[in-house]
């Protein structure tokens, strides 16, 4: 990846703006996109002094479209429309995901359709570059006319209002404060808005795109874990690698499908562990062992389909109304988050699946069959084991049950039926980021489950990929040989899956040995 990257002229990937949120690669605004932004801006200029009536330009917003606004006032509009659409409440938004939204918006607008001035796309990339954050309020927006009440927030600074986050003393720390007092201290002036910027900054996708950015990187991760935990469960519960044959999966050959039963053949390959059953007379495994490639590969063909329309939208324009070369104003509906609330929900199915069969590995793992101990532990009575554990997969997977009602299925008209159909995928993403919260502590217990699954096993040992897995856990949790607060354990290794750390050292670690997990869809650099 470059280490620069020209808003509106390059394109823009998931890898590409999580590098930028991270500091990995700068921002810039090349001379073709500043001669592009210019020629916007003049549009407006013209259709002003013209006094033809252009919707959001010299007219009110939504159901006031049919209001006139005089020339002397187009600049006024726009500083009232981020006042008055600022009514977002709640928790503020992650850090990253306001970062995002900052980025998201500034390659948008930097395509040159929006109207919007130089100095304002200057002074947003001042934001990013900087790290001065805006406090955004998670909830409000219903979707369309895209997300406008996070927007307005994020933009408050740019006229002096609202509150962001700054970089603080201690390193990796944010201190907040009002946008006056920080811009004051730093001796930069609010800006004063032009006609239409005040709407072009508001009327956008981003902050259902910035959650879907977020979503196609944490799922993918966990899809990556699930395959290796669930190897690892497999070879504890001394499962066959037979249902992962590829002339099987030829037969139905979906992408998802042929991926994972790829990884684990890869996963189980000469394991001893695997060996030493080869004629135990077992006919099959229960379905959450057998079936993996089916169900963990269903939930990467949703993430596939989420991680490719993530791609479009965020090459897109998607606010209201554009200018067209040659200052022709369209007013359309790309604002609308349909196109992203229904495979956000989609993705929520796939990702609340990948929980619920996690879940069956781990209740499989205490019953006490095919050699392991009752609830992984020799003297359980006095131990309950990882019985309990268990239980809070069991409330995770109901919670992200409750949390899969699509959204999109839902639409509450607004602005006086002006705004009549509304995505609410704003919601949708905000609860596929829930689901991912529970997804990893699942796969975190199923992880501890199969670590201490395996030493049971032993003296036989399992793949050279899977026996580094499990010391990699074991660095950080040892094995129980009876009851503690396991919460502590469990805090431990989401954290290694959180951080992408388990997945990328056990990747590494396969690519030496000469045994890469292909990990599908390199097209999106994660």
């Amino acid at each position: 990846m470059s280490a620069v990257f020209y808003y509106g002229a390059d394109s823009l990937s998931v890898a590409s703006a999580l590098a930028i949120a991270k500091g990995a690669c700068k921002g810039k605004i090349s001379q073709d996109t500043a001669i592009r932004v210019k020629r916007s801006q003049s549009d407006v200029e013209h259709i002003v002094s013209s006094g033809k009536t252009v919707y959001g330009i010299n007219t009110g917003f939504g159901i006031l479209a049919n209001t006139a606004i005089s020339e002397s006032d187009t600049a006024t509009l726009q500083h009232k429309i981020l006042q008055s659409h600022s009514v977002g409440v709640g928790e503020p938004l992650p850090l990253e995901v306001a970062k995002l939204m900052l980025i998201t918006k500034a390659h948008a607008l930097a395509k040159g359709y929006s109207g919007i001035r130089l100095s304002t796309l200057e002074r947003i990339v001042w934001h990013i570059d900087n790290n001065v954050i805006p406090v955004v309020p998670e909830k409000g927006s219903v979707g369309a006319s895209g997300d406008l009440s996070p927007l307005a927030h994020l933009f408050l600074p740019l006229i002096g209002l609202g509150e962001v986050l700054v970089p603080g003393a201690k390193e990796g720390s944010y201190e907040r404060m009002t946008a006056a007092d920080y811009l004051s201290a730093k001796g930069v002036d609010p800006l004063s808005l032009g006609p239409k910027e005040g709407l072009a900054l508001i009327n956008g996708t981003q902050f259902i795109l910035s959650f879907a950015i977020k979503s196609v990187q944490r799922l993918h991760n966990c899809l990556e874990a699930a395959d290796i935990i669930g190897a690892m469960s497999l070879e504890a519960l001394t499962g066959t690698k037979t249902p992962f044959d590829a002339r099987l999966h030829a037969l139905r050959p979906y992408a998802g499908n042929q991926l994972v039963a790829q990884r684990l053949r890869v996963l189980l390959q000469d394991s001893a562990i695997m060996e030493s059953h080869v004629d135990c007379g077992r006919v099959q495994d229960p379905y959450s062992l057998r079936c993996m490639p089916q169900v963990h590969g269903a939930s990467r063909n949703s993430w596939l389909h989420l991680a490719e329309l993530t791609q479009i939208e965020l090459n897109s324009v998607t606010d209201n109304p554009v200018l067209l070369e040659g200052g022709e104003s369209v007013s359309g509906g790309n604002f609308h988050g349909q196109p992203l609330a229904i495979p956000l929900d989609y993705a929520s199915v796939a990702a609340a699946e990948l929980g619920n069969i996690s879940d069956r590995r781990c209740y499989l793992l205490l019953e006490g069959k095919w050699g392991l101990p009752v609830l992984l532990m020799n003297n359980v009575g006095l131990n309950s084991g990882f019985m309990i554990p268990q239980y809070t997969t069991a409330a995770l997977v109901t919670e992200n049950k409750t949390l899969c009602f699509p959204a999109s299925a839902d639409s509450i008209p607004t602005s006086l039926g002006q705004e009549d159909h509304v995505s609410m995928g704003s919601i949708s993403g905000r609860k596929l980021g829930q689901i991912i919260d529970n997804l990893e502590y699942i796969l975190a217990i199923e992880l501890l489950s199969a670590a201490q699954a395996i030493e049971f096993r032993r003296p036989l040992r399992s793949s050279s990929i899977l026996e580094f897995a499990h010391s990699y856990v074991r660095d950080h949790v040892s094995f129980a040989e009876e009851d503690r607060i396991f919460s502590l354990d469990v805090e431990r290794v989401a954290s290694l899956l959180r951080s992408f750390d388990f997945v990328e050292k056990i990747s590494q670690f396969a690519i030496a040995e000469g045994r890469p997990l292909n990990k599908g869809y390199e097209q999106f650099g994660l």
